[in-house]
C-alpha cells in the first residue's frame, strides 16, 4: 500500500512539474509576442508620426522643408542641393576647400565683360608691360592673395574696393601729389594697407640690391590697373563671392608676411574684422 501510494504521489508530482514547466513556458512565449508586437508598432507610428526632434534632424539645415543631401561646412549642418546651389556665396559663408564650391566652380558661367566699360581705360596695359614687370606683378598678386587671406571675411568686392583706392592713390602720385585714398569699408582698408605696405618693401629690396629704383609709380600702377581687370572679369556677382580669391590662390604664388603694423595686428596673423 505505502508503496502504491508512493507511486501514485510520485506519478502526479512529476505531473504537475510539467505541467508548471509548461505553464510557464506557454506564458514566456505569449509575453515575447506581446512585447515584440508592441516594438513594431511603436516603430510603425514612429515611422509615420515622428516627433518634432525627428523632423528636425531629417531637414535641410537652411530651409527647414526639404531632405538634406550633403553635409555643408558653411553652416555646420545638412543641407538641400537646392539650398547649396542658390544660397552657395549668397548667405553662406563658403569655406574655399568645399568639394561641392570647388565643382561648382568647374562649371560657374563668369559674366561677360566688354573690355570697353573697363574703368581706368587711359592706361594701357599691354603683354609686353606684363612681361617686363613679371616680378612686380607676382609680388603684388600675390600680396594681394595674403592680404585678403589675412583679412577674415573678405570676400571679392572687399578686394576690388581696395584695389579703387591704390588706384586713385598712385594717381595722385604720377601728378607730383600724394594723397591716399583709404575705404570706409575696414576689410577693404585692410586689404588695401596690406598691398601698399608689401610693394613699398619690394620696392626697397630691390633699391638695396640694385643700388636705383627701378619699379616706378607708373609700373605699380599699371600692374594695380590690371589686377582690376582680373578682378572684374573673375567676379562671379555673388553678395558673398569670393571666385577671384579663388583665382588667385591657383594662379599666384603666396610670398611671406611682411610686417604690415596694421592696428591690432601682428605679422602674419590673420586680421580679423567684426
Amino acid at each position: 500500500m505505502r508503496d502504491v501510494v508512493a507511486q501514485f504521489g510520485g506519478a502526479h508530482a512529476v505531473d504537475a512539474g510539467d505541467l508548471a514547466a509548461d505553464l510557464s513556458r506557454e506564458l514566456f512565449r505569449v509575453f515575447r509576442v506581446i512585447h515584440i508586437d508592441h516594438y513594431f508598432e511603436m516603430q510603425v507610428q514612429a515611422s509615420h508620426y515622428p516627433d518634432d526632434t525627428m523632423v528636425l534632424h531629417m531637414l535641410c539645415k537652411i530651409c527647414e522643408t526639404r531632405r538634406p543631401r550633403r553635409y555643408c561646412p558653411g553652416v555646420m549642418g545638412d543641407i538641400c542641393s537646392l539650398c547649396c546651389g542658390t544660397e552657395r556665396e549668397q548667405t553662406v559663408d563658403c569655406p574655399l576647400e568645399c568639394e561641392y564650391l570647388q565643382d561648382a566652380r568647374r562649371h560657374e558661367k563668369l559674366p561677360d565683360i566688354d573690355p570697353n566699360e573697363f574703368p581706368n581705360k587711359d592706361i594701357e596695359v599691354t603683354e609686353r608691360f606684363l612681361r617686363e614687370h613679371e616680378h612686380l606683378l607676382l609680388q603684388a598678386a600675390g600680396s594681394l592673395l595674403r592680404g585678403t587671406m589675412e583679412t577674415r571675411g573678405a570676400v571679392d568686392q572687399d578686394v576690388r574696393e581696395a584695389l579703387d583706392s591704390l588706384i586713385r592713390t598712385y594717381r595722385t602720385l604720377e601728378s607730383g601729389l600724394y594723397y591716399e585714398t583709404m575705404p570706409t569699408n575696414p576689410f577693404a582698408a585692410s586689404i588695401h594697407h596690406q598691398l601698399q605696405e608689401a610693394v613699398k618693401v619690394f620696392r626697397e629690396q630691390l633699391a638695396r640690391e640694385l643700388g636705383l629704383n627701378t619699379v616706378r609709380d607708373t609700373d605699380v600702377l599699371g600692374v594695380l590697373v590690371f589686377l582690376q581687370r582680373l578682378e572684374l572679369q573673375h567676379n562671379n556677382g555673388r553678395k558673398r563671392g569670393r571666385a577671384f580669391i579663388d583665382f588667385l590662390r591657383q594662379h599666384f604664388p603666396m610670398p611671406p608676411s611682411v610686417a604690415s603694423g596694421a592696428p591690432g595686428a601682428a605679422p602674419d596673423s590673420p586680421i580679423i574684422l567684426g
